[in-house]
């Protein structure tokens, strides 16, 4: 039987791979930056669909306890014009087959199916160096330090791992979200929450759009999006709410009030999420004892699809780890040999996504879009309306 694996990163896709080891008798250690599980808000909605992101949890054994924290309305999906006016109303009717949850539900859920001792809190990798015989040293910055059997790297987008396997790195691509709340939709904030309905909504032009989900506890989740350089984004000090409120509500001079309320009225400061991805065809050579799952491998523009891909890549992995366990390097070379033009072809989809949502046709594209998915149901695998569903803090 192979050493205990070692994962760096306690998001969805390193939790899935440490249940789906554990289903298995494999021990795994998970070293997770945070300092608990409450250390942060986890993020908003997510769309969890058939063929990956419910595909792992039924690996990893956990169909129920998905079943029971599902936003009963959630696939709602319409599209409005700049003016308020809905040009595209899909109802949820229960068969879209991309249920919604919260990702903090989610993560809850996978963090009590796991040994209670499997999470190192509070260890923040530092760097990583090459040990020997496939084994990795890894420097913690409290001083700590471990060295790795299998090492995966599930550490998102900035990944301290991938240096290891890659030297690509992430880069700006000319799109940025700001992410706003309005808490108490339907008695505080009527005409934003009438506007967004029971769902998710999206009203879009050519290089902006605002869009926004409905979440439990009557919450209306919003991103507005913009084609902005870098340096316009970081010339706002977001530091100062009300002026980078007003900054980014003065793009969408025009636009029908109910809309812009999802900018104006928020009642958290807006947080900036510049998008960066890795290339569409990312992919390495052979690394002796170390991969990566999730962001860490194959980050995108956000399309619904992040977190799915992420938690399929570690049943998969976990999956070929259990089908391999004393030729780790067989089961490595398996997993990615199959992780690598999924994910090649699921951002390739995202990109074109992104330009649906924010091109020189929008809101119209996205019309076309829906209209045609109707008729192609693979379409909706990913959705322009989740876009946000993936985006991480």
């Amino acid at each position: 039987m192979m050493t205990s694996v070692t994962i760096v990163g306690a998001g969805l896709g390193g939790l899935v791979l440490a249940r789906v080891l554990h289903i298995h008798g494999i021990p795994a250690t998970i070293y997770e930056a945070e300092s608990s599980a409450e250390a942060r808000t986890q993020g908003g909605q997510l769309d969890i669909h058939e063929h990956d992101g419910q595909a792992a949890l039924a690996a990893a054994g956990l169909v129920e306890e998905f079943r029971a924290i599902i936003h009963e309305g959630g696939q709602a999906t319409r599209v409005l014009d700049r003016h308020g006016g809905v040009l595209f109303e899909e109802p949820d009717n229960g068969a879209g087959g991309r249920p919604e949850v919260l990702r903090g539900d989610l993560r809850r859920i996978l963090l009590d199916a796991l040994p209670p001792d499997t999470i190192r809190w509070g260890k923040k990798l530092s760097s990583v160096s090459a040990f020997g015989d496939g084994r990795h040293e890894l420097t913690f910055a409290d001083g700590s330090v471990t060295i790795s059997g299998l090492l995966v790297g599930a550490d998102g987008a900035w990944s301290k791992v991938r240096p290891l396997l890659s030297k690509a790195e992430p880069e700006y691509i000319g799109t940025s979200f700001v992410e706003t709340y309005l808490y108490d939709a339907d008695e505080r904030h009527l005409a934003a929450a009438e506007a967004v309905g029971g769902g998710t909504m999206a009203a879009s032009a050519p290089g902006q759009a605002i869009f926004a989900h409905r979440e439990a506890g009557n919450i209306l989740h919003a991103y507005t999006a913009l084609n902005r350089p870098a340096g316009w984004f970081t010339a706002i000090d977001f530091s100062d709410a009300a002026a980078a409120t007003a900054r980014i509500a003065a793009e969408f001079e025009g636009w029908a009030p109910a809309l812009t309320a999802l900018i104006t009225k928020s009642e958290a400061a807006p947080v900036l999420r510049m998008l960066h991805t890795l290339p569409t065809r990312h992919r390495w050579s052979r690394v002796p004892g170390a991969t990566l799952l999730g962001d860490a491998a194959h980050l995108a523009p956000p399309a619904g699809e992040g977190a799915n891909l992420a938690m399929l890549d570690g049943a998969e992995l976990g999956a070929a780890i259990a089908a391999h366990p004393d030729v780790i390097e067989a089961a490595i070379a398996a997993y990615e040999a199959t992780m690598f033009p999924r994910s090649e072809s699921a951002a390739a989809d995202a990109h074109q996504i992104l330009a649906v949502l924010l091109g020189d046709r929008a809101p119209f594209s996205l019309i076309d879009f829906f209209t045609g998915a109707r008729a192609e149901p693979e379409k909706r695998r990913a959705s322009p309306t989740q876009a946000t569903s993936g985006t991480n803090p």
